[in-house]
């Protein structure tokens, strides 16, 4: 019988903190968490991505990390979280990079009328794609937040109008798209 892992999924270096706590079958490849992770932070999967867990990689098959990657297609969850409190980094957008700290908070049974994956709880709206990273991503906040500074309305056209609000966080809306990640 499969267990039911409780992962919180934290942006590193980012202040404060952006985080997504959830809930997934410990027998999901890491090509499928990569895709969970993807969905729950607010990511658009246009980047590159690896986790690195010890002295090797779990990435896309890549001629230059050969001896180093482990496909994610041949690699599951209870593979690499062993006990609660085991963790690991997931880089995505090297040029960006994106860095997460990923850590095992629970081990539970499986509950035969709930869907899974599912997101429980999150803070704050994932940075948008290209921005820079954690450091570009607060010049951003600083110039969406400032009407009168040079670059404003430029930067409030980039991420889209002024919906943009960083303290956001839907998991309502994540958990639809969840609902049918085995579908997508």
């Amino acid at each position: 019988m499969k267990d039911i892992y409780q992962i919180k999924i934290s942006l590193d270096n980012a202040k404060p903190s952006i985080y997504r706590t959830i809930l997934v079958e410990d027998d999901r490849s890491f090509s499928d968490f990569h895709l969970i992770i993807q969905i729950t932070m607010g990511w658009g999967n246009y980047h590159l991505y690896q986790f690195k867990v010890g002295n090797y990689y779990i990435a896309e098959p890549d001629e230059f990390m050969e001896d180093k990657a482990i496909d994610p297609e041949d690699i599951s969850l209870k593979d690499v979280f062993k006990k609660e409190g085991d963790g690991i980094k997931y880089e995505y957008d090297f040029g960006d990079g994106w860095t997460h700290s990923l850590k095992l908070e629970k081990i539970l049974p499986i509950k035969l009328n709930q869907y899974y994956p599912i997101c429980l709880r999150g803070k704050r709206s994932c940075p948008p794609e290209d921005c820079g990273g954690v450091w570009g991503y607060e010049h951003l906040k600083e110039v969406i937040s400032d009407k009168k500074h040079p670059e404003h309305k430029e930067m409030i056209e980039w991420v889209g109008g002024d919906h943009f609000d960083p303290e956001l966080f839907d998991v309502d809306e994540v958990n639809d798209i969840l609902s049918v990640f085995d579908e997508l």
